[in-house]
């Protein structure tokens, strides 16, 4: 039987609550059937289950553990995160708490070789970064999680065995009372970088992993200094290494430093060592001496590995047990929640009947897609931050030592944050004749960016945590035609149409329209994830239909009996 751990982890800075177990109702006789079991409560985890009862997709939610991650982990949060996050309607707490930030600074020798200021403008609601530590964000989604009655999140259960056919997966779970059989339509592995399913199933990841140990250490200190990212290269005490510094919530500051070849990763988190490590730091901070104590610490290694595939049968990978990448950039949580809601639409349309399993193959294809190409961004950036050969470290040692002087080499500074991935060879996209008339705005497959229209009113304010497809309309001075309302009403997904314009949302100074490449008539088809789906000048129903399909991968037979959705 399962025993899972009963007493709180410690923290300086946050409480543990141990979360009850729950007997499951299949050992008493309930059905054991489920749509969708997600198998890990991480924050990847949990958004998925969130995001899928936002389209009345109920799923169970199991998670071995009866507590949230041990240590602060994840701890920035980007704009595009923030996004997917305030879709699904959970984003006040996070912004409450989290710490907002635009840039970071790298220093070599003890002068200031870079400064680094990422996109951001006044039409963003948030900055480009938001610090909170991991314990955190689990909390919170586990109070939204717990409130809703779609999301079944148990505690205490582990997944011991997955078996598969075409119709669905049976698994056996193991809890404090003994194993159960739970079966499922669908199987959600999000159980993180050393997956168990994964391995259930003998899948490889493609990709290498970088040579050298990083150690993270969390200190709870009284440092003023601003929310930036802060970068130290080859100081004194860690000669070709390399130290990060960030400002966390409740006085905790992150420490993330690379080990000199050839240490043992056990010796690095020797309390005396490491001590001397950490006041060594706050030399650098300009803050020696400063009282410190230690919150959390831990080892890890670089990779840049992703699975060549996220479909396999009924079982779905995303985040973690899908790929591992280098925590330089902010990638993993950030890739994670852009999986997830690239992933659950898709489920859902599959869930409800909407759309053919075939549709979640597009989730593979864009995510794989995306994945390799963070891998590649990632590598550049881990190269630097890691040299793997004498000619690479002698390479950055150069660039290093330019940088003192220069200003040529210092984008080879740049630490390539995640960002927005474009889905531009998706089968789901419609190439419109129109496209090529478009000057600016977005294309199919990119994420669309919100407006600000007013000081307190943004343009993804007005779409809210509606789930489902997107109309855009710019009207100009003409109201909507009336067919289009009676169009959509007679669609079985779930459409929303949102008017700019006279008549609907309004634009005073024409922002939406000129981030959108928009004219009058223009129209743009969003789908969930707030990707384009198509666009086009004026309106064509059967042009319409037509991307509506494409992006569904189903033929839409017209229900009368549907309302229309605005």
């Amino acid at each position: 039987m399962h025993q899972p751990e009963t007493h709180p982890r410690d923290s300086l800075f946050y409480d543990y609550a141990i979360h009850p177990y729950r007997r499951p109702p299949e050992m008493d006789g309930a059905p054991p059937t489920a749509p969708v079991v997600i198998a890990g409560a991480g924050p990847i985890g949990m958004v998925c289950a969130l995001d899928l009862a936002r389209f009345g997709v109920p799923c169970v939610v199991l998670e071995q553990d009866l507590q949230v991650s041990h240590g602060s982990r994840a701890i920035v949060l980007t704009r595009r995160s923030m996004e997917i996050l305030r879709q699904i309607g959970l984003e006040r707490p996070f912004l409450d708490k989290g710490l907002q930030w635009s840039g970071g600074r790298s220093f070599f020798r003890g002068k200031e070789i870079y400064r680094m200021v990422m996109p951001h403008d006044p039409n963003d609601r948030v900055l480009p970064g938001l610090n909170l530590q991991q314990q955190y964000i689990e909390d919170y989604l586990v109070s939204f999680c717990e409130a809703h009655p779609l999301v079944d999140l148990r505690w205490g259960q582990k997944l011991e065995a997955v078996d598969q056919d075409g119709e669905g997966v049976t698994l056996t779970v193991d809890t404090p009372d003994g194993p159960y059989r739970l079966d499922a339509d669908w199987l959600v592995a999000a159980d993180g970088g050393r997956s168990p399913i994964r391995k259930m199933m003998d899948l490889r990841m493609e990709g290498r992993s970088y040579p050298g140990h990083f150690v993270i250490a969390d200190i709870k200190a009284e440092i003023d200094r601003p929310t930036e990212r802060l970068c130290f290269f080859d100081p004194e005490w860690n000669p070709g290494n390399n130290v990060l510094v960030h400002r966390q919530p409740d006085g905790i500051w992150r420490i993330d430093f690379r080990l000199p070849d050839g240490e043992n990763p056990e010796d690095a988190l020797d309390p005396k060592r490491l001590g001397d490590r950490i006041d060594r730091v706050l030399v650098m901070l300009g803050r020696e001496g400063l009282p410190w104590a230690l919150d959390w610490a831990t080892v890890y290694s670089a990779n840049t590995l992703t699975l060549p595939d996220y479909v396999h049968g009924r079982v779905l990978f995303t985040g973690d047990a899908a790929h591992l990448l280098p925590i330089f950039g902010v990638r993993g949580a950030n890739t994670g929640l852009q999986d997830c809601n690239n992933l659950a639409w898709k489920l859902a349309f599959t869930v409800r009947g909407w759309s053919p399993p075939a549709l979640l193959d597009s989730y593979s294809q864009e995510r794989v897609q995306a994945a390799r190409e963070i891998c590649e961004e990632a590598g550049k950036s881990t190269r630097f931050m890691t040299p793997p050969t004498p000619g690479s470290r002698m390479m950055r040692d150069a660039v290093l030592s330019f940088s003192l002087t220069e200003d040529f080499p210092k984008d080879l500074l740049h630490w390539r944050t995640s960002r927005p991935h474009d889905y531009h060879t998706s089968p789901l996209n419609t190439a419109t004749g129109d496209e090529k008339t478009f000057d600016g705005g977005f294309a199919p497959g990119e994420p669309v960016r919100d407006v600000r229209l007013e000081p307190d009113d943004h343009l993804f304010d007005h779409f809210g945590d509606r789930a489902g497809f997107h109309l855009l309309v710019f009207a100009g001075p003409e109201s909507v035609p009336p067919d289009l309302m009676a169009w959509v009403g007679a669609r079985p997904i779930p459409l929303f149409v949102h008017v700019l314009g006279p008549t609907g949302i309004a634009d005073p100074n024409g922002m939406a329209a000129a981030r959108y490449g928009a004219d009058p008539g223009s129209v743009y088809l969003l789908r969930p994830d707030m990707h384009v789906a198509a666009r086009w000048r004026t309106l064509d129903l059967n042009a319409l239909t037509e991307a509506l399909e494409r992006a569904t991968q189903t033929t839409l037979v017209a229900s009368p009996a549907k309302e229309p959705v605005q």
